[in-house]
């Protein structure tokens, strides 16, 4: 029995009841920020939509087609019909994929996470694209802009060939993607945020892109409740660097005050941006992280 049913696996990121609950999610950004053609995200420009939305002032340059010739018998001045116009939102997922995120299921969380967003993209006629970043200085691995249910199985066979190791910085994964994409809507980034760069630059360079940033922190269970005494030696896992620690148990507090104002910080910075943060632990189960916290707190509807 198990047999047959790893046999009718869609893919091995998760199962299918999780795939079929997230065929009936959709992204709910707040920004709506989207490109001239055709989506399902309605905005208030005039377009080729039949729903009809309210009236305006004419100004020189309207297209006269969108005269309401009624109104104007009757009142001798022209009135623009306007009607919701059905947009393209892309939707661009960024995935840390260095040394760091090699560590307790952290990348394989990354890739079910991102392979869910891309699903609730892709089925909601979106412009999806991947950017999976590793080694500083190569150009990330790429998903390239596609959108519909015929591209999900291309999606699962990108995400699921992916291996961790490098070691590019978050910071410069996000500027290395927006040398190359064009197109406003949502970036999602999925890392750990374990770097001593300044996200800043980067962040504002999102904005400023029109993409609306949601940015999920992936931390290992032992990175949120660490268990730790007596002396230790500490190796960065992409710069090789190591700190021994005498009495490590005096610092589990110093620890958590550092992680809830990294987490503060981050929460900050995508706010103040007119986005979203979470953190999340890779331990949790994968439906608690999408049904419960991202539908909980709006991301997804």
């Amino acid at each position: 029995m198990a047999e047959n049913s790893a046999l009718t696996q869609y893919t091995p990121l998760f199962e299918n009841k999780t795939l079929s609950m997230l065929e009936r999610m959709r992204l709910n950004p707040t920004r709506r920020l989207t490109n001239r053609s055709r989506g399902e995200h309605l905005t208030g420009k005039g377009g080729s939509s039949t729903e009809f939305s309210d009236y305006r002032n004419y100004v020189a340059g309207d297209d006269v087609r969108y005269i309401d010739w009624n109104i104007f018998s009757r009142l001798n001045r022209p009135f623009m019909k306007q009607y919701q116009h059905e947009e393209e939102m892309h939707v661009v997922i960024i995935l840390d994929a260095s040394s760091s995120m090699d560590y307790e299921d952290k990348f394989e969380r990354g890739k079910q996470l991102a392979a869910a967003f891309g699903v609730m993209g892709l089925l909601n006629f979106e412009k999806v694209s991947v950017y999976a970043c590793n080694q500083r200085g190569n150009r990330p691995a790429q998903f390239p802009p596609s959108s519909g249910r015929v591209s999900m199985k291309r999606l699962f066979d990108f995400l699921t060939a992916l291996e961790p190791g490098g070691d590019e910085p978050v910071e410069q994964a996000v500027e290395d993607v927006l040398r190359t994409h064009r197109g406003r809507g949502i970036a999602v980034i999925l890392s750990d945020f374990e770097s001593f760069g300044d996200l800043q630059r980067p962040l504002n360079m999102l904005f400023s892109a029109g993409l609306e940033i949601f940015g999920v922190q992936i931390l290992a269970p032992s990175e949120v409740n660490p268990e730790i005494n007596g002396d230790l030696r500490l190796v960065d896992s992409e710069t090789g660097q190591t700190l021994d620690i005498s009495s490590a148990g005096d610092l589990l507090g110093l620890y958590h005050e550092h992680r809830a104002m990294l987490e503060d910080h981050l929460s900050s910075l995508c706010r103040q941006r007119s986005g979203r943060f979470l953190s999340v632990n890779s331990g949790d189960s994968l439906e608690h992280v999408l049904f419960d916290q991202l539908r909980r707190k709006g991301w997804v509807r």
